[in-house]
């Protein structure tokens, strides 16, 4: 099972319970821990949660083990591994593969696949923690945590916009400014389940791109995002008169492309465990590459 050790250096006696939430921690995490058999240990004794610490206490917890979830069907279909280490695995989606199993698609997601190449790691823990997902059709840098503790410290991030992430977009129409960012608030568009629209009280949206090239009818950029909404960037060039190209929600006349021309390259991320930032980087797709090449 997989376990962390710290040692308490502050000369006030805290609680283990505020110890370890300072540690990253969180209280989800903490009652697994407690009742799903993982260990919490100070000194070779294993102590609640209200146990006071003195400086120089060494503490260490064991994780609760994380079997397979039988829900996600096991896919042996080969993943292609930017990054890995003990804690995280980064993987390179294709276009065309949804991130999670769905009743659409049950058998066949980067999830499913993952699952299968956990089993054949024979990993400790095979439960599948995604931490960012894209639409099936937007190709690019996927990260999957190991352990539920993790996923909670990138969950952590996300929420604070502490992970980078860029893209790659090929749109309509030639973009005069090289450099843009884009303030418009995205809702749901109403009467419509999947589709989003810039709206008047929808949520404070922003990104930022720069023009990497220009045609007479395309430019590709390269993106930015500051927030996380769904769909932000199709809905922020839909809005601003620069459709992606291939965009069957947001550009339906166009079939220049049979998905939207949207690569997620670029994911930037602190590791906690091993104490220094992680960047990884995806080339963009044969599809998106050779309609870029007749620039």
């Amino acid at each position: 099972m997989t376990s962390f050790t710290w040692s308490n250096q502050q000369d006030s006696p805290i609680r283990l319970r505020t110890f370890l939430r300072q540690n990253g921690i969180s209280r989800t995490l903490l009652k697994q821990i407690k009742f799903e058999g993982g260990k919490i240990v100070v000194n070779g004794v294993e102590e609640k949660v209200n146990y006071m610490l003195a400086q120089g206490d060494e503490v260490t917890i064991t994780l609760p083990p994380e079997p397979a979830n039988d829900i996600i069907a096991v896919s042996n279909l080969p993943i292609n591994i930017l990054y890995e280490d003990d804690h995280f695995l980064i993987v390179d989606k294709p276009a065309h593969v949804a991130c999670l199993p769905s009743h659409l698609y049950k058998n066949d997601t980067i999830a499913n696949r993952v699952k299968g190449y956990f089993l054949r790691q024979d990993y400790d823990n095979q439960k599948i923690h995604i931490v960012n997902r894209l639409d099936m059709d937007t190709s690019g840098i996927i990260i999957f945590a190991k352990h539920h503790f993790a996923h909670s410290v990138l969950d952590k991030q996300m929420q604070h916009h502490q992970i980078e992430k860029m893209y790659f977009a090929i749109v309509e129409n030639p973009l005069n400014d090289k450099h843009l960012e884009i303030n418009l608030p995205i809702d749901r568009q109403p009467g419509s389940f999947i589709k989003r629209c810039v709206i008047e009280g929808g949520k404070p949206s922003k990104t930022e791109a720069w023009v990497e090239k220009n045609t007479p009818s395309h430019s590709l950029v390269k993106i930015k995002l500051h927030s996380g909404r769904t769909h932000q960037i199709r809905v922020h060039f839909e809005a601003i008169g620069h459709p992606l190209i291939g965009d069957w929600l947001y550009n339906p006349d166009n079939n220049e492309l049979d998905r939207q021309a949207l690569h997620c390259y670029k994911m930037k991320f602190y590791n906690p465990f091993i104490q220094q930032d992680v960047v990884c980087e995806s080339k963009i797709p044969t599809d998106m590459s050779s309609i870029i090449q007749g620039f």
